[in-house]
């Protein structure tokens, strides 16, 4: 009998492992997906208030509608254009980083890239940048970077909305 008590008592703890295995399974994955969602918040809420900044500042908007590939940009503005295109490739840098190691979902990324897709990282400021930033990364990422940016031809706009943006520095 006290061999049926004991056999009763191994089980009955076996399964409380069993359950706490699971248990702690459960909260693991439900800590993952907060981090997820948290990590993903945080970067789409950094898009806001980059897009926010923009809109109440009229001189910054007036720069970033300029043409960045044109001649007529001073010594100043090229300083600016190569800090903004910068700050837009360390963005990426992050993003990237946070859908290879399952962060965020890609869709965080698939916007930025569109965004530089346009052209802004075409002209001659931009792959400057690009050229100088590239050599800290790695040649997978800078292989994935260069087919994305410049290897694909954007059909996402129609001619009507061409024409609507063609004086802005968004497709160059």
């Amino acid at each position: 009998m006290p061999e049926n008590i004991n056999l009763i008592i191994q089980i009955i703890a076996a399964s409380g492992v069993i359950v706490s295995v699971v248990y702690l399974g459960i909260q693991i994955h439900q800590q993952n997906n907060i981090t997820r969602a948290q990590f993903g918040h945080s970067l789409t809420q950094r898009l806001y208030e980059r897009y926010f900044q923009t809109t109440k500042d009229a001189e910054f908007s007036k720069f970033l509608a300029k043409d960045w590939s044109s001649s007529d940009l001073d010594n100043t503005e090229k300083w600016r254009v190569n800090h903004f295109l910068l700050m837009c490739l360390v963005d990426i840098f992050d993003v990237y980083d946070k859908v290879q190691n399952n962060f965020v979902d890609r869709i965080h990324l698939d916007m930025r890239m569109n965004s530089l897709r346009l052209g802004v990282i075409k002209t001659k400021l931009g792959k400057n940048v690009w050229n100088f930033m590239k050599t800290t990364r790695s040649e997978e990422f800078v292989t994935w970077f260069e087919s994305e940016i410049f290897d694909k031809d954007d059909d996402s706009f129609d001619e009507v909305s061409r024409e609507e943006l063609k004086d802005l520095n968004i497709i160059r």
